[in-house]
């Protein structure tokens, strides 16, 4: 799995928590950058080494919901294993999705930043802007 040096995650002000965006070419892209965005806020991905790989599924027709569902079933995976993810990489095929993640134990040597305690309704959006994908929403911290 390649990591993704084309596009970086973006925020947006929320007045109590975070508002997280990940674009790209494609819409699992833009999917895979929001998840980015989201574990980027909980320590710096860049010092993560991406030696333990889990692969899990999930349904959801809705494009929106399919955001939130793949948000929240990543910070569960993390609490469930004590990992920290640094590499997304998620496909689809109608309501199907596949997810590959790669991340390490969390471990003293990590930079604890702020708890994201799991993805919101509160400004969902899944959206193509031309020729990019737009997915955004706010995360609980």
């Amino acid at each position: 799995m390649a990591k993704n040096t084309k596009t970086v995650p973006h925020y947006f002000e929320h007045d109590a928590d975070v508002g997280i965006i990940g674009c790209g070419s494609t819409i699992e892209q833009a999917f895979e950058v929001a998840a980015q965005a989201m574990f980027a806020i909980v320590t710096n991905l860049d010092t993560v080494q991406p030696d333990v790989s889990i692969a899990f599924e999930f349904e959801e027709d809705d494009l929106e919901l399919a955001l939130v569902t793949w948000l929240n079933l990543l910070l569960g995976k993390a609490r469930e294993l004590g990992m920290i993810f640094c590499r997304f990489h998620v496909h689809h095929q109608g309501k199907l999705w596949h997810a590959e993640v790669r991340g390490e134990k969390w471990h003293a040597d990590l930079e604890h930043g702020v708890e994201v305690k799991g993805a919101t309704l509160t400004m969902l959006s899944v959206k193509q802007i031309g020729a990019m994908w737009e997915a955004r929403c706010v995360v609980d911290v």
